[in-house]
């Protein structure tokens, strides 16, 4: 495999506003007259994009000290409880957390509020030590009055997903959201030809150190996400069937916004935040070339019953008929609707774009790149 560019030199290109960026999805219709050789000699970078519902979130903060000193224990933001087994003033909010007996209030709500500059209420107490001898604290906080404030998502950017439905005959509340019975709906939770990691399927541009678009300000890949899983099938486009590789995202809550930093709550499910994320693919040769390239009509996933014990595999479908609003599962037409937002998604593309062609966002080299994976560990109830 030939390499036409370095990301070094797409980085210069940049600095001389010379460099050529394009959307996922202007690459994808490009890609309709053109191949991938001539798309690699004409682009440099593609942007991605998608936002949707992200329920491995959350953020860690630290409250900063008070005179004197509290080595908080058991701390609640908003009457949602935090973990704070860390260090004294440090602690961590999940966005699935919730503040019961109100289950439609939970962490994720509080990471809006605090990204939007409102004030939240923060309760803590403690035993009480000899260096930390304060027992109890009780005051408003918000994003100006503590000293860090950024997000660390152990799960997000699912390269691709399942579609969602139920062939029962109750209605399922599930993650997915509400799934009607007999086959009433569809659901699915991936931008299609825009998603980050769908424009990349080996991973051979993201990786550790990556700089990315996250929730409105530049942050960083980590790590490999929870549940990275690189051993799935398939198509022969390459693309994973159903959900696959997974990132860890870091970045600096506090110049976030809340456009692309959203609560949710799911009926009889629970609360969950969607994420906006974005990443720049730099088109190092024809292979990537034609990775970029990828459409809708081209990128399939499994469709899922949810209202079996199992999670039986009904079918398989594409991204275009998934958008187009019908999908056929055993000769039923059945309606579909995203759960993801399409026109965010493309806001984060055409936003981080812009971004690049200005000199504003340069593109990193991974410091690391991820393993493959042959699959997951099932839980195992052994007592």
């Amino acid at each position: 495999m030939s390499q036409t560019r370095s990301i070094e030199e797409i980085n210069d290109k940049i600095r001389k506003g010379k460099a050529v960026v394009l959307t996922a999805e202007q690459v994808a219709a490009m890609g309709r007259e053109s191949s991938p050789s001539e798309i690699a000699q004409k682009v440099d970078v593609v942007t991605t994009g998608t936002f949707g519902p992200m329920c491995s979130s959350g953020l860690f903060i630290n409250f900063g000290h008070t005179n004197p000193p509290i080595r908080m224990e058991k701390v609640t933001l908003n009457n949602v409880p935090v973990f704070a087994g860390i260090a004294a003033v440090d602690a961590y909010i999940g966005a699935t957390e919730t503040a019961l007996p109100n289950d439609q209030y939970g962490g994720a709500h509080v990471i809006e509020d605090l990204i939007a500059g409102k004030d939240i209420l923060l309760q803590a107490s403690a035993k009480g030590t000899d260096c930390y001898p304060r027992t109890e604290v009780k005051t408003l906080i918000n994003k100006d009055t503590v000293n860090e404030m950024f997000m660390f998502n152990p799960r997000n950017a699912y390269q691709n997903y399942n579609v969602a439905v139920n062939s029962t005959s109750k209605i399922k509340h599930t993650y997915m959201g509400t799934l009607l019975p007999l086959l009433g709906n569809a659901t699915f939770s991936t931008s299609g030809e825009l998603s980050p990691l769908i424009n990349d399927p080996e991973l051979r541009t993201i990786g550790i150190g990556t700089r990315i678009f996250f929730g409105g300000t530049t942050g960083y890949v980590a790590w490999h996400g929870t549940q990275f899983n690189t051993g799935k099938p398939r198509n022969e486009h390459g693309i994973p069937i159903g959900n696959s590789a997974t990132l860890t995202l870091i970045g600096n809550a506090k110049e976030m916004n809340t456009q692309f930093i959203r609560a949710a709550y799911f009926e009889k499910y629970g609360v969950s935040m969607f994420v906006g994320v974005g990443i720049p693919i730099p088109v190092l040769d024809e292979d990537m070339a034609h990775r970029v390239m990828i459409d809708n009509s081209r990128i399939e996933t499994n469709i899922i019953d949810y209202g079996t014990p199992d999670h039986d595999i009904l079918g398989r479908t594409n991204y275009q008929s998934l958008f187009a609003g019908e999908i056929t599962i055993n000769g039923k037409k059945v309606r579909t609707a995203p759960l993801s937002s399409i026109k965010v998604a493309r806001d984060i593309a055409e936003t981080l774009r812009r971004e690049i062609l200005s000199g504003n966002f340069m593109l990193t080299t991974p410091v690391e790149y991820f393993k493959k994976t042959k699959g997951l560990n099932c839980l195992d109830i052994r007592l």
